[in-house]
């Protein structure tokens, strides 16, 4: 019997899921069936992380609540602020951010990952903590002392208080909700398949998200938005954009950032 070979998995389902569905030809994305445009316009990062684990959207006390679970643990342990104080300020972030999620899993024991409480607080710290970490390390990066997490507003707020230093104005922090809602799912992409595959051995979710990161970090993912500005950085000006373009094309080059 002959198997057909199928170059990087083309085509072929993955799995099947309830969480996002997204419509490229017709640009439509949609989280758990409600679209994205009006989570994002009416809604919450808050809401769309409770829809996304729960399978729908909050009651107002419900909200309150997971809020209030999210706040709570948005400190990070005191070895892990002077892990990421001892990284070298030249690393990139995303192996730093790695690193650190990683560094979660030996703070926060996550390997019953067969029990439902256990899984669920995995999910509540990552969701909480992963902006904690990214503002220190921005700040460190800086020659800045991290900021404590608010103890209570809305992730957006709080991750702009951390990396600024000040609360953000309403239209900072409705910004950041926006985009925080926007990029919360993107179906089966090469961050998320990686993801399943380490979940698969029963790894911790700790070690699942430092899968996920790695992958994230390449530039023919996550790591494009880096290329791109660094691709601006290069032309300069918009004056040099059609020449420093059209040459590139001439040359076949891959221009990062073009096909979104």
């Amino acid at each position: 019997m002959s198997v057909e070979f199928v170059p990087g998995l083309a085509g072929v389902p993955a799995a099947k899921s309830a969480i996002s569905f997204v419509d490229g030809e017709r640009g439509r994305l949609s989280y758990r069936g409600y679209a994205i445009a009006d989570l994002a316009r009416e809604g919450s990062f808050e809401e769309t992380a409770y829809l996304l684990l729960e399978g729908r959207l909050p009651t107002r006390t419900e909200l309150a609540a997971f809020s209030a679970e999210l706040a709570s643990r948005r400190p990070l342990d005191p070895a892990l602020l002077e892990l990421l104080r001892a990284f070298p300020r030249s690393g990139h972030p995303m192996n730093a951010l790695q690193a650190g999620v990683a560094a979660l899993g030996m703070l926060h024991d996550g390997r019953k990952v067969s029990d439902p409480y256990v899984r669920r607080e995995t999910v509540l710290r990552l969701t909480a903590q992963m902006g904690t970490i990214t503002a220190a390390l921005a700040r460190l990066r800086r020659g800045e002392e991290p900021v404590a997490p608010p103890s209570d507003g809305s992730h957006a707020a709080a991750f702009l208080t951390m990396l600024n230093g000040r609360a953000p104005t309403p239209v900072e922090e409705r910004v950041l909700d926006a985009a925080l809602v926007l990029h919360a799912d993107h179906t089966m992409n090469a961050s998320t398949f990686t993801a399943r595959v380490v979940a698969s051995t029963l790894a911790d979710g700790y070690a699942v998200m430092a899968g996920a990161l790695g992958s994230l970090s390449g530039p023919l993912h996550g790591g494009a938005n880096e290329a791109v500005l660094h691709l601006l950085d290069r032309i300069g000006s918009l004056d040099k954009v059609p020449a420093e373009v059209g040459a590139m094309i001439d040359r076949k080059e891959k221009i990062m950032g073009v096909g979104h």
